[in-house]
């Protein structure tokens, strides 16, 4: 058979060209929301570490809807976010070839995480980053003070610098991650003033984003190394009795043009590639040191967001967290910049309340069956090895 009887379109959109590995492992965010001046200023963006998934059960509440008042089971994710904190200032201004930074501020003292960023071996170094930047401030501050008067005189846009408090959470390094998140809201007074009050300061994860709001996930995907065709691009498998391999393109071209187009399939990367996930809901944001994180009105058991075990290749969750619906890019311990939508939401999933009633802990590695330790225990009766 030598044509095709219905049609096959390629696996994979062509707009994401080229294929390659990404060249940041922190996701970026190249578009912020709109600036309002009517709102007060506040912080655009977060970061947190992608802890893994569970399942929630809620009642649907849309009216004229089949699902209207039912229960439903779905899939969500955890990120742990631990506060971030503010240590610079950065203000840019409009060109004809778009921003330009104009000059940044940095706060007086820096924690070792965030030093540790500056430096290829922090062991091997002087560890004498930032010391003569300090004593600008310890001077009377006055080349401080002036520098941000030129960002309040010429800037239009200001972006504070922040990192994350990665030694909360026990993934196996030491270097804080280091981001610009966009202050938007109030005068260019009102966001440099407001940046500077946070200087050396914690911000909570509920102090940029709310339950029920609509945020996008931006971060690299899980890396999968060098593949096929088949794999890369969803193509078709050749018969089996195909001479030299079947997993192929059977043609990649014409003999003229005298070239292999750029939109034939070929091997090649697949997967850690930066991706934007939009609209994504918060259904809860959970306190670290809340003990009954997962307790629901419908489900009184006293338990933790933590599953019974840990989540697998990720540990306990002992800080704040966030919890959004469906799955998010990366894989576990992936560091994750989560950001405010960039337009008004009008549409009914993103205007629903939701109210959960059960969320699940049972241990992700196997078929779990209990919700918490003391429940395995209780049903299991003594150990063997607690016996001894």
């Amino acid at each position: 058979m030598s044509h095709r009887k219905f049609e096959h379109p390629r696996c994979g959109s062509l707009g994401f060209l080229p294929k390659k590995r990404a060249r940041r492992h922190r996701g970026r965010v190249k578009t912020f929301p709109k600036d309002d001046a009517s709102k007060a200023p506040h912080l655009t963006a977060f970061l947190g570490y992608k802890c893994g998934m569970t399942h929630i059960m809620r009642e649907v509440d849309k009216p004229g809807s089949k699902l209207h008042k039912k229960e439903v089971v779905e899939g969500v994710t955890i990120i742990e976010t631990p506060p971030i904190v503010v240590v610079g200032i950065v203000g840019y201004v409009r060109t004809a070839n778009g921003l330009r930074c104009l000059t940044t501020v940095w706060a007086e003292h820096l924690s070792e995480e965030v030093k540790r960023r500056f430096y290829k071996n922090w062991y091997k170094s002087k560890k004498k980053a930032f010391t003569k930047y300090a004593a600008k401030h310890a001077d009377g501050a006055k080349d401080i003070e002036r520098e941000l008067q030129r960002v309040k005189d010429y800037c239009e846009v200001v972006r504070v610098l922040v990192h994350t408090q990665i030694r909360k959470i026990k993934i196996g390094q030491k270097k804080a991650h280091i981001a610009e998140i966009q202050v938007n809201g109030g005068s260019i007074a009102d966001k440099v003033d407001f940046g500077v009050k946070l200087f050396e300061k914690q911000v909570p994860v509920d102090a940029v984003f709310t339950h029920n709001e609509m945020i996008d996930v931006i971060g690299v995907t899980k890396g999968k190394g060098y593949e096929g065709v088949i794999a890369r691009w969803g193509v078709t498998r050749l018969p089996r009795k195909t001479h030299r391999g079947l997993r192929k393109v059977a043609c990649i071209g014409s003999w003229h043009p005298a070239k292999v187009q750029w939109s034939v399939a070929r091997a090649g990367q697949h997967g850690y590639h930066h991706r934007t996930e939009n609209n994504k809901k918060v259904y809860k944001i959970g306190k670290g040191d809340d003990k009954l994180s997962a307790s629901t009105d419908f489900d009184l058991t006293e338990k933790a967001i933590t599953p019974v075990g840990g989540f697998p290749h990720y540990g306990n969750v002992n800080e704040d967290f966030i919890m959004i619906k469906g799955c998010c890019v990366g894989p576990r311990k992936r560091i994750l910049t989560l950001r405010k939508s960039l337009f008004e939401q009008s549409s009914r999933n993103a205007l629903e309340e939701v109210k959960l009633k059960f969320i699940d802990t049972s241990s992700k590695f196997g078929h779990g069956r209990f919700q918490t330790i003391d429940e395995k225990h209780k049903f299991m009766g003594m150990r063997k090895r607690k016996v001894v």
